[in-house]
C-alpha cells in the first residue's frame, strides 16, 4: 500500500469503503459468487499472498505433494475471501443471524472464566472469521470486549476498521506498544474480556516458539498480561463447514509454569500456545489465512528491510 496521503492510499481506502458499501447491498448468492471469482482470479495469478500461502501451507502438511498444495491454496483463498465476503456484510446481519451463525464447543471454559471475576485472554490465529467470532461473543453471551488492530495505511483505512469493529460491538485500540498493554491490563484486572489474534508477531517483543518443527516468533503479549494480571489465557481456534455455521473451540486455560522469571513463564505459555493453534490449523489448513512470511528461516534475509508489510485483517 501507498503512503496515507498518496494516491495508492486514497484508491485502496475507496475500495474497501466501495466493499463496505456494496457488498453488504447483494443478494446473498451473488456476494458468495463474487467472493469465489476474486479468489480463484487472485489464486490463478498466483502473486506473492499464494506463493506465500503455499509455502506456509508446505510446514503444515509436511510431504504434501505440489499438487495438493496448490488444491489447498486454492480452498485457502475461497476461504479468505469468504471472510472478506462476510465481513462486509457482517453489520447488515440481524442479532439472529449472527447467533445462528457460530457454533462452539467447550464454551465453558469461557463462561466459567468470566464467571470467576478473573480477566480472561482469548488467542487465536488467523482462522476463519474472527471478526464474526467476535460479533458472536457480544451478540450471543453479551460480553463486550477489548481488542487491539495495527495501524494500516491509509490512515483513513485503519480508521474504517476501527469503525466497523467498534459498530460490532468491540473496544478497539491501536497497537502502539506499552499504552495498549496498560489499557487491556486495567480491563482484565477489572474482570474483563480480551481478544488477541495472536498467530503472528509485528513487534520487538515477541518470543521464539516450535511451530510445525521449525523456529517462528509469536506475540509474548497474551501470555505477558496473563502473567501481570493473573489472568485466563485460552486458545481458541475456528474454521469453516462448507455452507454451514462456522465452528469453534475454546482451548482449556494455559497454566504458567511453576518456576522462572516472567520472561521465561512468558515463553512457555507461548509456546503452549503455538502448539494450541498448530492443532487447529493442521485440522483445518485451508482456513488458515497467513498469506505473509511467519517462520524465521523466511524472514532472517530481510527482516529489516520492512518488505513484508502488513495487509488488512
Amino acid at each position: 500500500m501507498g503512503g496515507p496521503g498518496g494516491l495508492s492510499g486514497r484508491v485502496t481506502d475507496s475500495l474497501y469503503g466501495a466493499g463496505w458499501a456494496g457488498v453488504k447491498r447483494l443478494p446473498e448468492p451473488a456476494a458468495n459468487a463474487l467472493g469465489r471469482r476474486i479468489a480463484d482470479t487472485a489464486w490463478q495469478r498466483r502473486g506473492r499472498g499464494v506463493i506465500q500461502l503455499e509455502r506456509n501451507l508446505a510446514r503444515v502438511v509436511p510431504g504434501a505433494s505440489p499438487e495438493r498444495l496448490r488444491e489447498l491454496s486454492h480452498a485457502g483463498m475461497r476461504s479468505y475471501l469468504r471472510y472478506w465476503m462476510e465481513s462486509f456484510r457482517l453489520p447488515a446481519w440481524s442479532p439472529s443471524r449472527v447467533r445462528d451463525s457460530v457454533e462452539v464447543a467447550d464454551l465453558h471454559h469461557l463462561t466459567d472464566g468470566i464467571a470467576s471475576g478473573r480477566g480472561v485472554i482469548i488467542a487465536l490465529p488467523h482462522l476463519a472469521n474472527w471478526d464474526l467470532a467476535g460479533a458472536w461473543v457480544t451478540t450471543r453471551l453479551g460480553l463486550p470486549f477489548t481488542t487491539v488492530a495495527e495501524r494500516l495505511r491509509p490512515e483513513s483505512l485503519y480508521d474504517r476498521f476501527v469503525s466497523y469493529r467498534e459498530s460490532l460491538g468491540m473496544e478497539v485500540l491501536a497497537h502502539e506498544g506499552a499504552q495498549a498493554f496498560g489499557t487491556l491490563a486495567r480491563r482484565l484486572r477489572a474482570g474483563g474480556l480480551v481478544c488477541l489474534v495472536a498467530d503472528r508477531d509485528l513487534s520487538a517483543s515477541g518470543v521464539e516458539v516450535k511451530f510445525f518443527g521449525e523456529e517462528a516468533r509469536m506475540p509474548a503479549g497474551p501470555a505477558m498480561l496473563a502473567l501481570q494480571t493473573d489472568s485466563l489465557l485460552m486458545p481458541v481456534t475456528l474454521w469453516y463447514e462448507e455452507d454451514s455455521a462456522m465452528r469453534g473451540r475454546v482451548h482449556p486455560p494455559l497454566l504458567p509454569p511453576p518456576t522462572g522469571n516472567r520472561r521465561e513463564k512468558a515463553r512457555v505459555m507461548a509456546q503452549d500456545m503455538a502448539d494450541a493453534f498448530a492443532g487447529g490449523i493442521a485440522a483445518h489448513p485451508q482456513d488458515w489465512h497467513m498469506l505473509q512470511r511467519l517462520w524465521s528461516a523466511d524472514l532472517e534475509p530481510r527482516s529489516h528491510s520492512g518488505a513484508d508489510t502488513e495487509e488488512a485483517p
